[in-house]
């Protein structure tokens, strides 16, 4: 796990002019509404540490992706920033036009602009290496406006775009706050000694999560694998279990048939993996009904009564717990209490407890289970990356930035 990223504290602020690369992508209503703030208000701690240190601070997000209904302009973005900062932000329906870099110019210390959606530039989509993506138009227009770069965006931590790795390689680059905690995070838990250690892995990811199995495995991270979801039934099925017809049909049309043999491998080089004993189904006539997993003949769409108690007491027990990814089809009511159950449990415990973002991050709420030692983290992607044992393009980036700016 990296160390020692540069922050805040290793750069002047005073008086500068400093581009933000933030996260506020948002689920956002058909009519424009942003239904869930948790990302922008996770980086309210960085702009008002900004904004105190005297910086002019202008920021850069994106929103959806071109052709998805919530790919949309962040007006609506900065008027919740507004209201969380408790000051003016202003808004640019520009990018990198003439409009936008006349913003920027006349922005004061003290004062926040948001420029629109960097995915309006058609640039921004495109993966390369950093020093192609200093040569972009984006980074070429923009950087020589500012003094520095600040890395706030850990979400997209795992994309080599240009807003993410093209300007630290012209610009001083630090990480924000947001960023250090997401790092620090990860660093606890992949460098934790004290066990158990125990890692509840569900969701649709089916082919990512093997490979963070594979190297949790290899480092001997993971005392314990709790899996649930699609990856606990492929992993069931990889043990030789059975599951029936219904279910092996269910996964020939996920295309998950062929993880089979790699997940097989992963268990005989001695993974510590669990899968489910019981499931909650839905059958063909639309009932609901809990079977045990070599018995199924409804569709699975959660862990069933057992298996939460038995996760549950592992977790319970746990000096450490990371969980990533539903444990059901979470967006059916009839369908969240296994997953309810695992993360209240992880909450009572005394573990320190690493919740991976999206539909985990957001069901907190509705737990009820407050208390200290805990961290949600913004993203799923870039968490399933880290986790996985891959360098993170943006670390990567601000570490070449600061041997190329801090430390020559």
């Amino acid at each position: 796990m990296e160390r020692g990223l540069p922050s805040l504290d290793d750069i002047a602020l005073q008086g500068k002019k400093v581009l933000v690369r933030v996260d506020f992508n948002s689920p956002i209503s058909e009519d424009g509404r942003i239904l869930d703030d948790s990302r922008i208000r996770a980086h309210v701690g960085t702009v008002k540490k900004l904004v105190e240190a005297g910086a002019a601070v202008t920021l850069t997000s994106h929103q959806g992706r071109p052709g998805t209904s919530d790919f949309r302009d962040l007006s609506a973005h900065a008027e919740r920033l507004s209201q969380l900062l408790g000051m003016d932000v202003g808004f640019v329906d520009d990018v990198m036009g003439p409009e936008a870099r006349r913003r920027i110019k006349q922005l004061k210390p003290g004062e926040v602009l948001l420029l629109d959606n960097v995915r309006f530039v058609s640039e921004e989509i495109i993966e390369a290496p950093p020093e192609v993506q200093a040569r972009t138009y984006l980074v070429r227009r923009l950087a020589p406006l500012f003094n520095a770069f600040v890395f706030d965006a850990f979400a997209t931590s795992h994309r080599s775009q240009p807003s993410i790795v093209g300007f630290p390689m012209v610009l001083p680059s630090v990480a924000g706050e947001l960023m250090r905690r997401e790092m620090d995070a990860l660093r606890r838990v992949l460098e934790a000694s004290e066990p158990p250690r125990v890692f509840v892995l569900g969701g649709a990811k089916v082919r990512d999560t093997i490979r963070i199995v594979e190297y949790l495995t290899k480092r001997g991270v993971a005392d314990r694998i709790l899996t649930a979801g699609l990856v606990g039934l492929v992993f069931h099925v990889a043990k030789g279990g059975r599951v029936g017809k219904v279910v092996m049909k269910f996964l020939e049309e996920k295309g998950l048939l062929t993880l089979i043999p790699r997940a097989r491998r992963v268990i005989l080089s001695g993974a510590p993996i669990d899968t489910p004993y019981d499931l909650r189904v839905l059958r063909d006539d639309g009932s609901v009904a809990e079977e045990p997993v070599h018995n199924l003949t409804g569709k699975p769409m959660d862990i069933g009564p057992y298996t939460t108690a038995m996760y549950s007491e592992l977790i319970k027990e746990a000096k450490v717990v990371v969980m990533r990814g539903p444990a059901g089809r979470i967006e059916d009511e009839r369908f969240r209490a296994g997953t309810e159950d695992l993360l209240r449990a992880a909450l009572m415990s005394r573990a320190f407890v690493v919740i991976g973002g999206g539909h985990l991050g957001a069901m907190m709420r509705s737990v009820g289970v407050r208390r200290e030692g805990i961290h949600i983290s913004t993203g799923g992607g870039a968490l399933l990356f880290a986790l996985s044992g891959e360098t993170l393009p943006a670390v990567a980036a601000l570490r070449k930035s600061a041997e190329k700016f801090l430390r020559g």
